[in-house]
């Protein structure tokens, strides 16, 4: 049988504030796609928003990047890229619960294989392929 203590023994320290045990959480996030451990920080944008390496974001923004007011949270999966006039990359994401669509900066670490795939995706389609060569 366990021991009986008194009162004044069994009084437990209080818990430490969580900010100091987790202090990790606040910079990193696990992605809903892949599950790999993603930094917030990121080269070319002020707010990640997406995993580097498989392109999944989640629903978190309203209306301006990193002002976390979206209160749906679904995942959101990359459909294709568009260029913007500067050359510069934007990924188009379309949210799986909400069907909101959003486009995205991309950053300097992202996969470029995984860039390179959505920029081919629509090539890839036999009907886009047969339209493409029909119009030729």
């Amino acid at each position: 049988m366990p021991r009986r203590t008194s009162g004044a023994a069994r009084r437990r320290r209080p818990q430490r504030h969580k900010d100091v045990l987790h202090e990790h959480l606040t910079r990193d996030f696990r992605c809903a796609g892949c599950r790999l451990d993603v930094s917030v920080d990121a080269p070319g944008t002020g707010h990640r928003n997406h995993c580097p390496h498989c392109l999944v974001s989640l629903h978190v923004d309203a209306r301006v990047p990193g002002d976390r007011a979206a209160g749906c949270r679904g995942r959101m999966e990359a459909l294709s890229v568009s260029a913007r006039s500067d050359g510069e990359w934007m990924l188009i994401h379309r949210c799986l619960a909400c069907g909101e669509l959003s486009a995205n900066r991309i950053a300097g670490d992202d996969n470029p294989l995984a860039l390179v795939r959505l920029v081919l995706r629509p090539l890839s389609a036999a009907s886009a392929s047969c339209r493409a060569l029909l119009a030729s």
